[in-house]
C-alpha cells in the first residue's frame, strides 16, 4: 500500500506541472469559449478522457516500446531525468514563453469544428505534449519489479493520471470563473511553484539512471 501511495506522490506533481492545466484551462476558454454551453463542456470532457489515454498509453506502454528498440532502463532513466529537469526549468525560468507556444498553437483552431480538434491539437499537443508523454514515460519505467510493488505502483500512477485528468476537465470546463480570482500573476506563480516539484522530480529520476550505470563499475562494497 505504501508503495501506492508514494507513486501518487511521485507522479501526480510531475504530470500536473508539465500539463500545467491551469495555463491550458484560459487558453482553452478563449479559443473555445463563444461556443455554446453544451459544446464547450463536451469538448472539456473530451480533452480530459483523451489526456487520460494519452497518459496511461505513456506510462505503461512506452517503455516497452523503448525497450524494443533496445534502449535500456538506466539509459531511459538519464535520458528522461534530462529532459524532465529541463523541462521543468524551462517552466520555472520563463513560463509565459510556454503560454504563448500554447496560445500560437490555440488561435489556429478557433474556426473547425468541435469534433475535429478534441483530440488534435486540443489534446495533443495543446494540452498533453512531448514533454508531457516523456515524463509519463520515465515515471512508468520506474516501476518495481518483484513482489507486489509492481500492482501499488500501477494504482498510485494510475490514480494520479486519472487526477490530472479530472484537473484538466474541471479547470477547462470552469475556466472563466477561475480565471478571476487567481488572474494571470497567480497562475504564474502556481506555474512555478509546481515546475519546482517537478524539476525534483527530474533530478531524482536522474540519479537513479546515474546510479544504475555505475552500479556496475563500483567496488562491490559500494
Amino acid at each position: 500500500m505504501e508503495e501506492g501511495v508514494n507513486a501518487f506522490l511521485l507522479g501526480f506533481p510531475a504530470l500536473f506541472s508539465i500539463v500545467n492545466p491551469l495555463s491550458g484551462g484560459f487558453i482553452f476558454y478563449t479559443v473555445v469559449g463563444s461556443r455554446d454551453d453544451a459544446t464547450y463542456a463536451r469538448l472539456a470532457l473530451l480533452v480530459a478522457c483523451y489526456s487520460f489515454l494519452v497518459l496511461m498509453v505513456s506510462l505503461w506502454a512506452g517503455s516497452y516500446v523503448l525497450a524494443f528498440f533496445g534502449v535500456s532502463l538506466p539509459a531511459l532513466r538519464v535520458a528522461g531525468g534530462l529532459v524532465v529537469a529541463l523541462s521543468a526549468w524551462g517552466l520555472l525560468s520563463a513560463p509565459e514563453q510556454r503560454e504563448e507556444r500554447k496560445q500560437e498553437q490555440a488561435a489556429q483552431v478557433g474556426a473547425f469544428r468541435s469534433a475535429d480538434i478534441a483530440f488534435y491539437p486540443l489534446t495533443m499537443p495543446f494540452t498533453t505534449g512531448p514533454g508531457t508523454i516523456s515524463v509519463a514515460i520515465t515515471l512508468g519505467a520506474g516501476r518495481p519489479k518483484f513482489g507486489t510493488g509492481p500492482f501499488y505502483f500501477f494504482c498510485g500512477m494510475t490514480v494520479a493520471a486519472l487526477a490530472v485528468a479530472a484537473s484538466v476537465w474541471v479547470i477547462y470546463r470552469y475556466a472563466e470563473r477561475l480565471s478571476h480570482p487567481l488572474g494571470e500573476a497567480g497562475n504564474r506563480a502556481l506555474t512555478r511553484l509546481f515546475a519546482f516539484l517537478l524539476l525534483c522530480v527530474g533530478v531524482q529520476i536522474l540519479i537513479s539512471g546515474v546510479t544504475d550505470v555505475l552500479r556496475p563499475l563500483l567496488p562491490a562494497r559500494w
